[in-house]
């Protein structure tokens, strides 16, 4: 798993930037956006259902003084697919293709899932046209990620130390609720993730050449390619929506 995990990628040689591309890379990608597409799919689908289903609702989200936030539940399973990125990058060795299948699943359904806060803060039309825009910026910035020869590996080990440093700002500003640092915070999130997808596309162009003929590398490369993806995505729709979308 190491070598599809951000921030354990391999440097991007540059004879390689070069490489054509042919049927097999095209078939790669194909398989990761197609996962990643499935999973946005899911992940809309357990968010309605956590959002509009009154007993899972209630047992997820806290509503109190006009503000929406997490129950201890709420909180557990939003925090959840951390620990399970960590369990899998640090406990298992060797992934194979299901596995690796596995642990892409399992944190997609559980950002599903605590993402029902979302629609109970939001307008659905902020939400729907927050989504357009983020897919939009994130086709592009993903076409410029696999199509530049330009080696994205500094650029993104930059991103990476940006992300830790926006996980330990959100997690104090849980505490301050200061509404500055937090619109410094989803400005700067929306800039990281934008980053991050066109780095990690460009990864996993290179991932394909890696990895070669070897079917169950490539099973493994797909699912954490897809995992890369998806978070980049959800991330920078997350950030938008804080900036720009309408409060019910």
């Amino acid at each position: 798993m190491s070598d599809f995990n951000r921030g354990y990628a391999r440097s991007v040689p540059a004879d390689r930037a070069d490489m054509s591309v042919d049927a097999g890379l095209r078939s790669f990608m194909l398989g990761v956006y197609n996962k990643m597409a499935l999973g946005l799919v899911l992940s809309a689908a357990l968010a309605w259902v956590t959002s509009s289903f009154p007993p899972v609702r209630d047992a997820m989200f806290v509503v109190a003084n006009g503000r929406v936030g997490y129950s201890i539940l709420g909180m557990i399973v939003a925090f959840a697919p951390l620990a399970v990125l960590l369990f899998s990058g640090f406990a298992i060795r060797n992934q194979s293709p299901r596995t690796a299948s596995i642990t892409y699943w399992t944190v997609v359904s559980l950002i599903g899932a605590s993402l029902g806060v979302l629609a109970l803060r939001y307008t659905g039309a902020s939400i729907a046209s927050t989504f357009l825009i983020t897919a939009t910026a994130f086709g592009a910035l993903s076409l410029f990620g696999y199509t530049t020869k330009k080696d994205l590996t500094g650029f993104g080990s930059f991103l990476i130390m940006g992300v830790w440093g926006l996980l330990i700002a959100g997690v104090v500003n849980i505490f301050l609720q200061n509404s500055m640092m937090q619109f410094i915070i989803s400005v700067l999130g929306v800039l990281i993730f934008a980053g991050l997808t066109a780095y990690d596309t460009q990864r996993l162009k290179m991932t394909y050449y890696e990895v070669g003929g070897n079917q169950a590398a490539m099973g493994v490369a797909t699912s954490y390619g897809a995992l890369s993806l998806y978070l980049d995505f959800i991330n920078m729709f997350q950030f938008l929506l804080a900036l720009f979308g309408d409060r019910r």
